[in-house]
């Protein structure tokens, strides 16, 4: 029954589902505004479980290496990722949303090989700064300033 790669993956994500929607729900309620805080974290739960239970029925497409393991070449590259994700983690509240995900974006694509320095510095630029605005006017959701003075 849980023979295959996606059987597996898929019921580690439902118990993780089931593990944020509760954490979720949890969430406490205020009054007097539009959008409550919690429910943004319910629909990703239920969409979390969705399509964990897809991932759960789809068939694994096997090719003819049984390796699924990620090769040693490419291993530096989802370190070099999982370190940059750290850091963006670590420094959010510290320097701010806007400056530390501009760093982020910019640098991690840059590690990752996009080499168009321009384009890539006006989208690192652009959806953070859409974002911030988007969570500070319309939803009216803070989102950590830093040391930038607004």
């Amino acid at each position: 029954m849980f023979g295959t790669t996606n059987r597996k993956i898929s019921i580690c994500l439902i118990a993780v589902g089931i593990f944020y929607l509760i954490l979720s729900f949890r969430l406490p309620a205020y009054a007097y505004v539009p959008i409550d805080s919690d429910m943004i974290p319910i629909g990703l739960g239920f969409l979390l479980l969705i399509l964990a239970v897809f991932l759960f029925f789809t068939n694994d497409q096997k090719t003819n290496d049984n390796d699924e393991r990620i090769p040693k070449k490419e291993l530096p590259i989802v370190l070099g990722v999982v370190g940059f994700i750290v850091c963006y983690i670590f420094f959010l509240e510290i320097l701010g949303f806007i400056l530390v995900t501009v760093l982020f974006l910019f640098f991690c694509s840059m590690f990752l090989g996009y080499k168009k320095h321009v384009v890539n510095g006006i989208v690192s630029l652009a959806v953070p700064i859409l974002i911030y605005l988007l969570f500070d006017s319309f939803l009216q959701v803070q989102l950590p300033t830093g040391i930038l003075p607004f």
